[in-house]
Formats: structure tokens, C-alpha cells, sequence
């Protein structure tokens, strides 16, 4: 699923869209009611770890500055055009109703937690002012797009030439569009924030961090508990271990504290250079995530790593570069599930 980088990338395309009342609303979305979004102005757009929260409310502006300016109400029904789009999108954006892709096993993991099928804005608990917000959760492809739609470029499973279904369109009264792809859309009562285990917040706690990573268990576990590093995810995992040389079943509690604060290092800087790439439209080029050697050349391990109930996830290792801590013994096997000696 796309990881903190990705997921700021996609608050700053929604950004521009703050302040703009909701035309229409399309999809294939049944978690929430879509007539629901009509009329509403979108009020706030954040980013926190692996999530998107974007707020509405109605089209007034609830306060101003003394003596400051006031905006009037906006009348629903007129802020509606006749035609919100044009042509053959503008047609889907009324009546998208296919069935979402596959789901990965991460998001058919995260589907399993107790959250309605179907909620409103009433759900909420407690809202910020007169707002609500929309929680957004990717799944392994998802993604966010500004005034175009995502175009096939190759042939699924089938064989067929089929564009990618959103699962959510925002068409705006002044002009503009959003679509959403392969995500998980809830009602919230406020953003679930935590900017100390944020890993691109600058608020974020090295300590904590740390304290985390010393606990006694594979270090490559702790690194994608969302709970001590949000917005951290697979690619991150395996290139961090990489240029730390640290193996990722290695225990935390049995490595050096100057270990881990270059691991914690490479967290958060090669999120930060990841993030400053994905701005530019550059390319990431990992080196060892799904690679057949590292970059001197020795053949890399892949195996499937993780909790024995959670999720396991494929990990890219050199052996010689990344010694295992403590070193295996012959009584003592690996714990993992070896997919083969390289790609």
C-alpha cells in the first residue's frame, strides 16, 4: 500500500481543492453515501502516516477574524451546475458502480476491523466545529489523481485492456476534479493524528522511536508497526536494513545502540529523499527491494517475514552485507518462510 511519502503527495494534490464546494460526487464507493458529499465545501486536507483525512462541511464560513471579510451562504442547489465535467468521464462520474479490484492481503487484513460497512456523518462521535471527515486508507495500488483519470497500461489477468475503476470522484462547482483509487473510505470524527510516531512530521520523537526498536523481536516487525512508526512501509523497511546492514530478524534488544540511531537515521532520511522525489516526478531506484543482487554484487535473499499472526511481508536481504545478530546456529533455523535464493 503506499507509504507516508505517497500518501503526502496526495494531501498536497487535494490541497489546491480547499475552499471549493462539491458538485458532484461519483464511484464505485458503498462505505459511504455519495449524495451525502453533494453541497459540501471541502474545509481541510491532512496527511497522517499511511492515511489521507480530508474535511467538509457546509458552505459557510463558520468564523472570521474581527473586522475580517465574511463569504455569504452558498445555495446548494445552485452551486450544483447543470454539467459538473464534460464528455465521457462527466457521464461516469454519475454512475460508477463496478466492483473494486481484488484487494491485496494487507487490505483484507485491515478490512477485518470494526468499522461500519456503510456510515454517515452522524457516526461521528464528536466533530471539529460543523465539520466531518472522510478518512481515506489505500490499499496496494491506491492512489489519488488531480483532474485526470488513471489509464490502463497493460492488460489485466483477463487479458483485458480495462481502466482502473475509482472508487471515488469529487467533481467541484468551480471547475476541477478528484478521483480516487483502491481505498477504504469511513466517516471520522477527527483526524487520528499522532505526529510523534510520524516519520515525515517534524514533531516526530526519536526517543520513543528508539525505545521501540530495542524491544527483544525481529527488528524488521517493529519497524512496520504503525503504532511507533506511521507512514513507514515495506519499501522503506527493506532499504532502511539495507544501508543500516542490519538483517531484518536480527532481535533489537541484542544490537548496538549506535545501530540503531544510523537505522532511525536512514528512517527518516530516506523517507524525506523519497518524498522530495515523488514532488519532482522521479523515480525511486531501491537498492536491494526486489532486486537479484546488491549493489557489490552479491546474490540477495527474499523470504516472507513477519509476526506469526500478523501480516507477512516479502523481504529483500544480503546475507553478506547484513550479517544476522546474533549469528544462527545450526540449532536454531531462521524464522521465515524462504521463497528461494534470489529472484
Amino acid at each position: 500500500m503506499p507509504e507516508g511519502p505517497s500518501v503526502r503527495k496526495f494531501q498536497l494534490l487535494t490541497s489546491p481543492f480547499v475552499g471549493h464546494v462539491v458538485a458532484k460526487a461519483g464511484g464505485s464507493s458503498r462505505q459511504i453515501s455519495l449524495n451525502e458529499l453533494q453541497g459540501l465545501e471541502l474545509q481541510d486536507s491532512q496527511a497522517h502516516g499511511k492515511n489521507l483525512f480530508l474535511a467538509f462541511g457546509t458552505a459557510v464560513e463558520a468564523q472570521v477574524l474581527p473586522g475580517g471579510p465574511s463569504r455569504a451562504p452558498v445555495d446548494k442547489e445552485a452551486a450544483v451546475p447543470a454539467e459538473a465535467g464534460s464528455g465521457a468521464h462527466a457521464q461516469e462520474g454519475q454512475a460508477w458502480v463496478a466492483s473494486d479490484p481484488q484487494s491485496s492481503a494487507e487490505e483484507q487484513h485491515l478490512q477485518r476491523e470494526q468499522e461500519p460497512e456503510h456510515s454517515t456523518p452522524e457516526d461521528q462521535d464528536a466533530a471539529v466545529g460543523s465539520w466531518s471527515w472522510l478518512r481515506f486508507h489505500f490499499g496496494m495500488f491506491g492512489s489519488v489523481r488531480a483532474n485526470e483519470f488513471s489509464r490502463a497500461n497493460k492488460a489485466n489477468k483477463r487479458g483485458d485492456w480495462k481502466d482502473p475503476v475509482p472508487r471515488l470522484v469529487l467533481h467541484f462547482a468551480k471547475g476541477g476534479f478528484l478521483v480516487f483509487y483502491n481505498c477504504r473510505i469511513h466517516w471520522s470524527s477527527s483526524p487520528t493524528a499522532k505526529p510523534t510516531i510520524d516519520i515525515l512530521s517534524a514533531d516526530f520523537h526519536r526517543g520513543q522511536a528508539l525505545e521501540a526498536l530495542c524491544r527483544p523481536m525481529p527488528i524488521c516487525y517493529t519497524l512496520l508497526d504503525q503504532r511507533y512508526f506511521s507512514g513507514l512501509g515495506n519499501i522503506i523497511k527493506n532499504e532502511i536494513l539495507y544501508l543500516a546492514k542490519i538483517h531484518p530478524l536480527s532481535q533489537g534488544s541484542l544490537l548496538a545502540p549506535s545501530d540503531l540511531d544510523a537505522l532511525l537515521d536512514h528512517a527518516v532520511q530516506f523517507s524525506t529523499h523519497w518524498l522530495h522525489k515523488k514532488l519532482h516526478g522521479e523515480r525511486l531506484h531501491p537498492q536491494i527491494y526486489q532486486k537479484e543482487k546488491c549493489p557489490f554484487g552479491h546474490m540477495v535473499m527474499k523470504g516472507t517475514l513477519g509476526p506469526p499472526h500478523g501480516l507477512q511481508r516479502l523481504t529483500w536481504w544480503c546475507p553478506q552485507c547484513q550479517p544476522r545478530v546474533p549469528a544462527e546456529s545450526k540449532g536454531h533455523p531462521p524464522v521465515y518462510t524462504p521463497i528461494s535464493s534470489s529472484l
